[in-house]
């Protein structure tokens, strides 16, 4: 039997990964995901990715998310804005300025996945409140998470409420189907400035206490369609 989880509220797609994003009123999802999302990185000398943490395939660099970054008009190359909201002419020129780095430029993804997990984040306004609720005085808001989907949950949804469509699928669109899988595993990304939001390191701290620093729901595509704001998210 389906049943509605929520309606989409705010549709979010980062070009260049770990900068801050764009809003759109539509996009197309596919089997990578929505369409041009962390599509481009910046990418090091010895092929990590700029990211919020340091791994096997991610290097931390400070910063990226001061800048924003969004598809022109009928482009498929992203432009990099500065701090200011100011596009610059030249991504990689600019970034080894900025960074302080002479080996990173803007790549388009190749072989190696620029996702950190899997390539749909989707997170609701239940949980969001609740994370605006256990931080008070400490700006919050969706993009200290990065998801793809923002989903406006009923009143009175609970908070994580993702955790119950892990295994599910549900259709948003019409056409587009997600399959639920898990959640994020958050890191000190979530704490990180970025335009008006200020560094907090309360912000990790609350979700690891809430909820063992997990947060929202991470889902493939397993069938393509366009996503619009205001669209139904419905659980089969």
């Amino acid at each position: 039997m389906s049943s509605a989880l929520g309606t989409i509220e705010r549709i979010w797609r980062y070009p260049v990964k770990s900068t801050g994003g764009e809003t759109l009123e539509r996009v197309d999802i596919e089997a990578r995901g929505l369409v041009g999302d962390r599509l481009y990185a910046v990418r090091d000398a010895e092929g990590r990715f700029g990211s919020g943490k340091n791994t096997r395939r991610f290097r931390r660099m400070p910063g990226l998310l001061r800048l924003r970054s969004r598809y022109p008009d009928g482009s498929d190359v992203p432009r990099l804005l500065d701090p200011d909201g100011v596009p610059v002419p030249d991504a990689t020129a600019y970034l080894r300025d900025y960074l302080g780095r002479d080996d990173v430029e803007v790549a388009r993804e190749g072989a190696v996945s620029h996702f950190d997990q899997l390539p749909v984040s989707v997170l609701t306004t239940a949980t969001l409140d609740w994370v605006r609720a256990a931080v008070p005085g400490v700006p919050v808001d969706e993009r200290r998470f990065r998801p793809d989907l923002l989903v406006r949950t009923p009143p009175g949804t609970r908070p994580f409420v993702e955790d119950e469509w892990f295994g599910r699928t549900a259709s948003v669109g019409g056409t587009a189907r997600l399959r639920f899988e898990r959640s994020s595993e958050r890191c000190a990304m979530t704490n990180e400035a970025q335009r008006d939001l200020p560094h907090s390191p309360l912000v990790l701290r609350a979700i690891a206490r809430g909820h063992d620093m997990r947060l929202d729901a991470l889902a493939t595509a397993v069938r393509a369609g366009t996503v619009r704001v205001g669209d139904a998210l419905v659980a089969d």
